[in-house]
């Protein structure tokens, strides 16, 4: 991955190459990553492993499931990060976590295994907040300058955008997050786990051909999902609703699950469009990032190109490997918080269950 030409960083160019492990497990992915800042300037992402804990069709994970599975993977998803790198963990200058946000069990499930080898092999600890290594790892992969940020993930949604070495939040939810939104409508529905509830429902979303009125909810900088979530859930019940054969006379009154995944989704990124438009003329960016689990959908990238282009602005997104929870994204923030001076000491390596983005000093950062 080569460096990109960005504005003066108090960050100075490596004089010898930096190694981190990243452990990620905030929700129900498990990942470890290593990346390499090297002489030159330029960032390697040595190896990247992630595990995903899937529960059956209409089903949730619960946190201590979770937290079991985080467990029972770690030490595979960790060697397999090490092997596929080529270097050992002495090797390393630093060993990477979440922090949090997240769920608090797998949270402390992975910290616990970062504070372990940290012990084992006498490397100094970094938590990182899981919110800026989205945002870092997205910058770093992209190139992207100084771009309005859209995190969309399971458990948040913001819109961001960086000034004086802190990401400030413009708008947010009120209540659920959008990854909250769709996955709890895929189990209404019925859809499956495996990749993930947010993919299937785009798949079906191809197949809608009717846009059903649902509701519309900004607030300013900020929407509500919740409404919306509720009002989905209602055309479930509705008699015109068919999820099997449906009777060829009546074929224009029916509304089926595509059809539903299609308007939830038209709808929900709208809003998200909206605020993130907001954000760019308040600020005067011409770029937009997308991270998180959500940036992935290609719809929701097609919208945003759509208003960014009509802006005379550009659109950042990445795929799966970086979008979805991964190791890599905390390795990634962790070692630009290390090369400032940072360490979290062992007496601090705890996990918080809210930690807010505009919470952290951005110190790599003018």
């Amino acid at each position: 991955m080569p460096g990109r030409h960005r504005k003066p960083s108090p960050l100075k160019v490596p004089d010898r190459p930096y190694l981190a492990l990243g452990l990620e497990g905030s929700a129900n992915k498990l990942g470890a990553g290593i990346i390499r800042h090297d002489k030159d300037g330029s960032t390697s992402v040595l190896s990247n492993v992630r595990h995903t804990y899937i529960t059956p069709p209409g089903e949730g994970f619960l946190p201590r499931d979770t937290a079991q599975h985080h467990k029972e993977w770690a030490l595979t998803v960790v060697q397999e990060a090490i092997t596929k790198a080529g270097v050992s963990m002495h090797d390393l200058d630093c060993i990477c976590y979440t922090k949090g946000p997240g769920m608090g069990a797998p949270l402390q499930s992975v910290a616990l295994v970062a504070r372990t080898l940290s012990l084992l092999f006498d490397k100094p600890l970094v938590g990182v907040n899981h919110c800026v290594g989205h945002i870092e790892m997205g910058r770093e992969v992209t190139g992207a300058q100084n771009p309005v940020v859209l995190y969309v993930s399971g458990g948040n949604t913001q819109v961001i955008a960086y000034s004086r070495q802190c990401y400030r939040i413009f708008g947010e939810t009120l209540d659920i997050a959008v990854g909250n939104c769709l996955d709890r409508f895929a189990r209404v529905i019925n859809l499956s786990n495996d990749p993930s509830p947010g993919y299937n429902i785009e798949q079906e979303a191809k197949k809608g051909k009717r846009l059903v009125p649902l509701p519309y909810t900004t607030k300013g900088m900020d929407i509500s999902l919740s409404g919306i979530l509720t009002s989905v859930e209602g055309y479930i019940s509705d008699k015109r609703y068919h999820d099997g054969v449906h009777d060829e006379t009546k074929k224009d009154d029916i509304i089926t699950p595509a059809d539903l995944c299609f308007s939830l989704q038209e709808t929900v990124f709208a809003m998200l469009v909206e605020i993130t438009e907001r954000a760019m003329a308040h600020i005067g960016s011409k770029e937009v990032l997308i991270v998180g689990g959500v940036g992935c959908n290609e719809r929701l990238q097609e919208m945003m190109g759509i208003m960014a282009q009509e802006r005379g602005g550009q659109v950042f997104a990445t795929d799966e490997r970086f979008c979805i929870d991964n190791g890599i994204m905390i390795a990634q923030a962790g070692l630009l918080s290390y090369r400032m001076g940072h360490k979290t000491p062992m007496s601090e390596s705890t996990c918080t269950q809210r930690f807010r983005t505009d919470e952290v000093h951005v110190a790599w950062r003018l």
